[in-house]
């Protein structure tokens, strides 16, 4: 039990979670914090690669900039991340390469240098099939 308090404030500290407490009822949180609890039980794993499906929807400007500033400290210590995001903004700000999905298939594949909102939504509405 000790193990888990010190795993469990490892991450607390590390990704900022606001509660009252370590044993704390996850519902009792906000949903930002509901989202940090789920993202530190899954990097409690240790995995390579992680897939992050919409992770900072709903959640508060200051949340949303931490959770970037934490993943961006992950990639540099060599996790890989997927993340999937329909915010252009999230998008542009933490990807080192885009792809853009149209109908279940890779409609285009872009390069982090030269992206631009406008190239990104060209290619998701159908306009443009390629810039990598």
């Amino acid at each position: 039990m000790a193990a888990d308090f010190a795993l469990a404030r490892t991450y607390t500290e590390r990704l900022e979670l606001r509660a009252a407490a370590l044993d704390q009822n996850v519902g009792e949180l906000s949903g930002g914090n509901q989202q940090m609890v789920v993202s530190a039980k899954w990097l409690a794993t240790r995995p390579k690669v992680i897939i992050l499906d919409e992770l900072t929807k709903g959640i508060d400007v200051g949340s949303k900039a931490d959770v970037h500033a934490f993943m961006a400290e992950l990639a540099a210590e060599g996790l890989s991340a997927i993340m999937v995001s329909s915010e252009i903004p999230e998008i542009l700000g933490m990807s080192d390469r885009v792809i853009v999905m149209r109908k279940g298939r890779i409609a285009a594949e872009f390069d982090r240098d030269g992206l631009t909102p406008e190239k990104l939504v060209r290619a998701a509405a159908g306009h443009e099939e390629s810039a990598a």
